[in-house]
Parts: structure tokens; C-alpha cells; sequence
């Protein structure tokens, strides 16, 4: 396929005649051809295509369909019909009035390229938003940011335990039924046709719990017989590779673990500009399994916000976000400040706040020694790792000492042993303790407030441009439609700010006024 260079192209005059006679006000599509341009280059997506072929649409103007498509929630039909028909989309794209525009399928082939011969390109089309913003002094330098996730709905069949176990194991046989008849017929125990040779749908279950429980127990012993004889030595080793006996392996060993997280979809995180008297502009968007924590998407936002040149200074988040490692990890690397509750100290002393926690002792860190408030110095500091891989440090005091101390009812609740601690390596623990001193502070308050906005984007996302249901299968395609969501609620923003159309109000309901006018 080869490009088609003509970026961004002039606007033939009688399409902008009749668009600005039947758009007097301008509208959404007008006003980001008349702020941006064609935003997105075709250079930005030369590694996307194969510069040899049958031509095809020019790529900036595939970029700015795909844009509106989102903007609006539209499909890939109703977005090339909306090419044909639509004299704003006209307007932007540079098309005569009497341009036939082109066949849906070309849309999907334009996302499947960019998930297969990109190679991150797809976030071009939020950074040169971002870079206009910047040369117009929208977007300020180290100004602040803030984050939140939200769950995303996956394009998949959401079946039950039972008859998701029961369709693994119908999957596999029908795989191997395929590729080595024989073998399953020498295998196959004959009652197992009466479970497996129909599809395995909810109304055809039993409803009671009692035949229920018997089913799963049966269907998971099914499993594990076809699993044993497709291992066993003197079985084709090649069976193992099938993909449907590896998923049946797979759901196996998940079924059978205890306490294992389990989520149907991916998750979505949004982070965005707050700065006053300047547009909320999302900077970065990361999608990942729903079973990711938090906590762990701190580091590759800062990483990504600074390969792009948009790290702030100060980064709002919620207590999901925040651990004391992070946050020291974030300042001394990227110059960031993380900004959000940190974890209460749950001991019984902090509870009570009558007795000894952790910010009553003095710590000696040269030396490796606590002072307790009786002035007792510890007897052990041994440096070790928590449960997962955090370094920690473990300090005890002396039996002796602590039998004898008059403080010991607020210290500790043992009758025999002496106090122990666990703290982080001090550059954590400082920070922590630091934190928590903080959070309490009204000064904390009024700052950490301005995070709540990031729900009106999650909103705005879910509400407009279907940000919690993924459209496509799979984690990439997933991510490439929240990069599409970013961009157009960024380029919404861009054309309302630059409009002066100010920024809609918090709504309040009103039962919440009355109380508010009491």
C-alpha cells in the first residue's frame, strides 16, 4: 500500500461556503479543522504502511475520522456514512461536497495496522495535541496532574464458573476430535457425549445447588482425566500444544488456586492537566488487566509523561496509587511530588491514640538503632524483605528491659515478648511519616480536592464515547480505543477552550442544595 501525501490539503471553496452557511456557529468537527489542522501527519504514521501497493486514503484523514468516530460513539459504518453525508466532517477533512468518501472496512484495516506494524504511533495523536496546547500556552511545565482508573467491560461471551469450565472442556475435545480422532476415541469415556457433544448454556444446568455442586465436581474430574491422558507419556507429544488443551490447563490451574483475583475485562487509566485557568488535557492513558493494582501503574506514568516531555510537579491520586516507595521513587527520578492518602497505621497503639505506634519512637539511622519514649535503645535491627520483595527492617528491644519498663501497658500488649517494629528503609519511612502528618492538615485538603475532577473525565469518557466497554478484542486493541477516547475528548476540550466556552459547573442535586441554603 502506498501513502498519499497531501496533509492537511486546502478546504475547496464550496465546501466551506455551504458548511459555514449551514454552520454559522461553526461546530465541533469545523472548529478542530480551523484550531488544529490535520493534527496527526501522514509522516507520524509512515511505519504503518508499506510504501508500495494500491493507494489508499491519505493516513492524516483516516487519523481525523477516527477521532470523530470516537468523539461522537460512532461505529465504522455510521462513521464512513457520516464521511458521505455529513458537510461538517467535509469541512474538516478537506472533501468536496460530492466525495463518495470510502468503504467501512478501511477504518478497521487502519487500526489493525496501527496495532500491528506500529510501534507505539498511536500515541502521536494525543502528544501533538498536547504540543499544540503547549506552543499556545495552554499546557504549563511542571504544572499539575492527576489520575484515576476506572474498569473496562471486555467484548467477550461472560459465562458462569460452571459453564465456563464446562465449554473449556467441550473446546478441547472438539479441538482434538480435529486433529487426532482416533486418539480421542480411545479416551473418550462414552458419557461424556452426553455432556459435551451439546454447547453448555446456562438454562441447560440444573437449578439446584445440591446438582449443581455434583456437576462442577463432575466436569472439573472430566478435566482432569483428559489433562492426564493428554500428558501421559506415551500420548502424541504434540497434543500438548494445542491451544485449546493449554486454555484447559490454563482455567485448570486457575480454578484450582485459592484466593486467586479474578476479573472480566481490563482496566483504563486516565491522567490529565488541573491546572488553573488552563484546559484539563489528558496527557497519558495506560490499559491494563483488570487484576492490576494501582499501586504498580505509578512508575510507568511517570516513565511515559517523561519520554514525552509532560511530567508535573505535582501529581494528584487516589490511596490506590500511593505507596511509600513510590512516592520517594517518583521525586528522586522524575522530580514529581505524589500527592494522596497514605495508609493509616492500623496498630492498636495508633488506634487508641493512647499508646506507643511507630512516630513515637526516635530512630538512629546511622546507627541502627530505635529509642523507645522510656529511652530504651533497641537490641536487633535486621534488614529483610516483606512478602513482596519490599525491603523492611525488623527491630526488637530487650526482654528484660521492656519487662521491667512501667510504660509497657501503652507499649505492648504481650505478656512475655518485648516490642517489636517494622518499619521502611528511611528515605520510606520518613516519607510516610511525613504523609501521614500531612493528610491531616487543611492545607491538604484544599490541595488533594482538585483530584476529583478526573471523575468528570471518566465520566465524559464513559458517557459520550463508551470508555468502560471495549469495542475490540484483545489488551492492544483495548488500549489503541482509550488512546482514540483521549484524543477526542482532548480535542473537545481544545476547541471549547479556545471558544471561550466556559466550564460547566459541578451539578448538585436538590436535595444537596437545601442542605447547603440551611
Amino acid at each position: 500500500m502506498s501513502l498519499q501525501y497531501d496533509w492537511p490539503g486546502t478546504i475547496p471553496a464550496e465546501t466551506v461556503r455551504v458548511a459555514q452557511g449551514a454552520f454559522p456557529k461553526g461546530s465541533v468537527a469545523m472548529g478542530m479543522r480551523d484550531l488544529l489542522g490535520g493534527f496527526v501527519t501522514d509522516h507520524d504514521l509512515d511505519r504503518v504502511y508499506l510504501l508500495r501497493g494500491r493507494p489508499v486514503e491519505a493516513p492524516w484523514r483516516m487519523a481525523l475520522v477516527t477521532v470523530l468516530q470516537f468523539m461522537e460513539g460512532l461505529s465504522d459504518r455510521q462513521a464512513a456514512d457520516a464521511v458521505r453525508s455529513r458537510i461538517d466532517w467535509k469541512y474538516a477533512l478537506s472533501l468536496e461536497l460530492t466525495d463518495p468518501g470510502f468503504d467501512d472496512s478501511v477504518l478497521s484495516e487502519f487500526r489493525t495496522r496501527l496495532v500491528e506494524r506500529g510501534d507505539g504511533e498511536e500515541q502521536a495523536f494525543v502528544d501533538r495535541l498536547l504540543q499544540e496546547a503547549r506552543r499556545r500556552g495552554w499546557l504549563k511545565e511542571r504544572g499539575q496532574q492527576r489520575s484515576d482508573t476506572t474498569h473496562v467491560l471486555a467484548a467477550i461471551r461472560t459465562l458462569n464458573r460452571l459453564a465456563l469450565v464446562g465449554e473449556t472442556v467441550r473446546a478441547a475435545l472438539n479441538s482434538l476430535a480435529v486433529a487426532a480422532p482416533a486418539w480421542v476415541r480411545a479416551h473418550a469415556p462414552e458419557d461424556w457425549h452426553d455432556r459435551y457433544d451439546h454447547r453448555v448454556e446456562e438454562y441447560r444446568l440444573p437449578t439446584a445447588k445440591a446438582a449443581r455442586a455434583a456437576l462442577a465436581e463432575q466436569i472439573g474430574a472430566d478435566g482432569m482425566l483428559l489433562l492426564r491422558a493428554v500428558y501421559a507419556p506415551d500420548a502424541p507429544v504434540w497434543l500438548r500444544a494445542v491451544p485449546a488443551v493449554q486454555a484447559l490447563r490454563a482455567i485448570w490451574v486457575r480454578y484450582s488456586t485459592k484466593r486467586e483475583t479474578h476479573g472480566v475485562g481490563y482496566k483504563v487509566c486516565l491522567t490529565e492537566t488541573c491546572d488553573p485557568g488552563a484546559p484539563r488535557l489528558i496527557t497519558t492513558v495506560h490499559t491494563t488487566p483488570a487484576t492490576t493494582a494501582d499501586v504498580t501503574l505509578l512508575d510507568p506514568i511517570h516513565r511515559s509523561l517523561a519520554q514525552s516531555g509532560h511530567l508535573p510537579a505535582l501529581h494528584l491520586v487516589d490511596a490506590g496509587f500511593v505507596d511509600a516507595a513510590q512516592v520517594v521513587t517518583s521525586q528522586q527520578e522524575h522530580g514529581v511530588t505524589v500527592v494522596g492518602p497514605v495508609p493509616a497505621d492500623h496498630s492498636w497503639q495508633a488506634r487508641a491514640a493512647q499508646g506507643f505506634d511507630v512516630a513515637s519512637f526516635v530512630f538512629d539511622w546511622a546507627a541502627q538503632q530505635a529509642t523507645c519514649p522510656a529511652g530504651h535503645a533497641s537490641v536487633t535491627w535486621q534488614p529483610t524483605h516483606d512478602q513482596r520483595g519490599h525491603g523492611i527492617i525488623n527491630i526488637a528491644f530487650a526482654r528484660a528491659t521492656c519487662a521491667a519498663c512501667p510504660l509497657r501497658p501503652s507499649c505492648t500488649r504481650s505478656a512475655a515478648e518485648p516490642r517489636w517494629l517494622t518499619v521502611r528503609p528511611q528515605a520510606e519511612h520518613d516519607a510516610l511519616q511525613a504523609a501521614r502528618r500531612a493528610q491531616d492538615t487543611d492545607t491538604f485538603k484544599d490541595q488533594y480536592a482538585a483530584r476529583a475532577g478526573i471523575e468528570g473525565t471518566i465520566s465524559h469518557g464513559t458517557r459520550a464515547c463508551a470508555l468502560r466497554r471495549a469495542r475490540y478484542t484483545g489488551l492492544t486493541k483495548t488500549h489503541l480505543q482509550h488512546v482514540f477516547t483521549a484524543a477526542a475528548i482532548n480535542v473537545t476540550r481544545l476547541v471549547a477552550w479556545a471558544q471561550e466556552t466556559p466550564l460547566a459547573a459541578t451539578r448538585t442535586s436538590p436535595f444537596a442544595r437545601l442542605h447547603k441554603a440551611a
